[in-house]
Order: structure tokens, then sequence, then C-alpha cells
């Protein structure tokens, strides 16, 4: 069995977004392997209102979980978190996910699972999204942060197809699942040990909002 990635804080984005008016909320899509840990991750950010799975990078007919399995789709299984910037930044999601959700330097597979459908991917939604992801990402190469090049792509924003209902909160409903605890769940505390101003212990549920 392959153990879970080391979670290890790495500095704060030197670039962020600007504040947003009071009460709006804003969309983030992030791909960093199996949707399972990285909805599951960002479920227990304070300021996300939702984390959904789904898929990214591909077209409408594929999105769908056997098919973008095969790798051929373009598609990464992603997630995309609603979040109020009042609470928690596009910046501090960004550091998160390079702290905790993924190792940006597996080209093509995170742990024990391979292929483009698993890639490192941040689906920019607007300019300064990009502009604050390509500036990390320059930022914790110049600090040589990771042993090994990022790998992460910036790419504009694009259609998100939601994924399956027996994918959904999935690390929520099975906590003890073999692949959920060496993997995933190593992750979330790796998230409440080093970020605990932005850890909550109740996650937000997309089941539990009505799908």
């Amino acid at each position: 069995m392959t153990t879970a990635k080391e979670s290890v804080a790495v500095p704060a984005p030197e670039v962020d977004e600007p504040a947003s008016a009071a009460g709006a909320t804003e969309t983030a899509v992030l791909a960093g392997g199996c949707f399972w840990g990285v909805q599951g991750v960002f479920q227990h950010v304070k300021g996300v209102t939702q984390a959904e799975s789904g898929y990214a990078g591909g077209d409408a007919q594929s999105a769908n979980y056997e098919t973008v399995s095969t790798g051929t789709t373009g598609h990464a299984e992603s997630v995309r978190i609603t979040y109020d910037p009042h609470q928690v930044t596009f910046g501090e999601l960004l550091r998160i996910y390079f702290s905790v959700v993924q190792d940006p330097t597996e080209l093509n597979r995170q742990g024990p699972d391979t292929g483009t459908q698993y890639r490192s991917a941040i689906f920019a939604q607007n300019d300064t999204q990009k502009r604050v992801a390509e500036s990390y990402i320059a930022q914790l190469t110049k600090a040589a942060v990771f042993p090994g090049p990022i790998v992460t792509t910036v790419s504009p924003k694009g259609a998100f197809y939601p994924a399956e209902e027996h994918h959904q909160d999935f690390l929520n409903s099975n906590p003890t699942y073999p692949y959920i605890e060496i993997n995933d769940m190593p992750k979330v505390h790796g998230l409440k040990d080093l970020f605990p101003d932005l850890y909550r212990d109740q996650p937000v549920l997309v089941l539990a909002n009505g799908r």
C-alpha cells in the first residue's frame, strides 16, 4: 500500500485576490488526484459553502466516471468550491491545495492513482485567479519549496460537470474505507494541524444541500 502525502505548510501567497463586496461568493475549480480527498478536505475549510466533486477539462458527452477513468477524455477529476472571500481567499485555498491536498510535482498522477484524469490543475475562473495562481506557482518555484518542479497547470475557465451522486461526500460517508483511511484522512488531519484557524470540524455536504 502507498502512504499518504505528507502535509507541509508552504508559504502564504504574496499575491492574492482583492476584497469582494460583502455577501458575494466566488467559485474555484481545482484538480489534484481522486476527487474524494480533494472534496473531503475543502468541505472542512471555513468560508467554503459548497465543495462538489465533478469533471473539468473535457466535454459533456464524456463527463461520467467510467469514461473519464479511461484517461482519454481531457477531463480531470475536479472539485468546484464555492466560498466566501471575506472568510477565506482564493490564495488561502491555494495554500491549502499545495500544502495538504496534493503533491504538485507528480505528473498525471497522485499517490496510487495514475492517468491524466488525476493531474494537478487549477481551472482559473477569471483573470484574477489566473494571475494569483501563476504568481503563486512562480513564488513556490523560486523558493524551491518542493524537491522537484511544480507540474500544476493553470487552465482557463471551462464547463464543470458534477459527478455522480455516489461520489459526492464520499470521504464523509466512508471515513474507514481503506483508500480513504490511507490516502485522504491524513489530509483532513493535516488541514486541522497546519491551518487550525481555517479548519472546521463539521463539513459542508453536497447531499445535505438538496442534491
